[in-house]
């Protein structure tokens, strides 16, 4: 069982999107933005999906389910959503673009979709 790499006593919960770092609290989290968090490589799907730990991955089947979704289908054909998107995906510091994207109620309305999806494992009868 893994532990925090910031407290080394809780079971982690998140990682920090920029260097990988696995954290288990707010307080941790702040705690090691506090310090230089430096980037390591770009990360990708593929990658996390090789790591062991997957106390923290969806499972592909739910990944799945956000490409049968209409209504993200929907979301998607908006202009100014996809340009978010993109610029989050080519960002270098993708933890601020993800800050920054949060501020808008669209990115929002988009990302609380798609963890409805992944949360409950089934899209609505609307969206099949």
């Amino acid at each position: 069982m893994k532990v925090c790499d910031v407290c080394s006593e809780h079971t982690p919960k998140y990682r920090c999107p920029a260097c990988n770092v696995r954290y288990c609290s707010l307080v941790c989290f702040k705690r090691h933005k506090g310090k230089r968090c430096v980037s390591t490589e770009p990360w990708t799907a593929e990658g996390l999906l090789a790591e062991d730990d997957v106390t923290d991955q969806v499972p592909v089947q739910r990944l799945q389910l956000l490409g049968r979704s209409k209504e993200l289908r929907d979301l998607l054909c908006n202009p100014h959503l996809r340009r978010l998107l993109r610029s989050i995906d080519s960002a270098d510091r993708k933890c601020e673009a993800m800050k920054g994207a949060m501020h808008e109620p669209l990115f929002t309305e988009f990302s609380d979709q798609c963890l409805k999806i992944v949360q409950s494992g089934r899209i609505t009868p609307s969206d099949d």
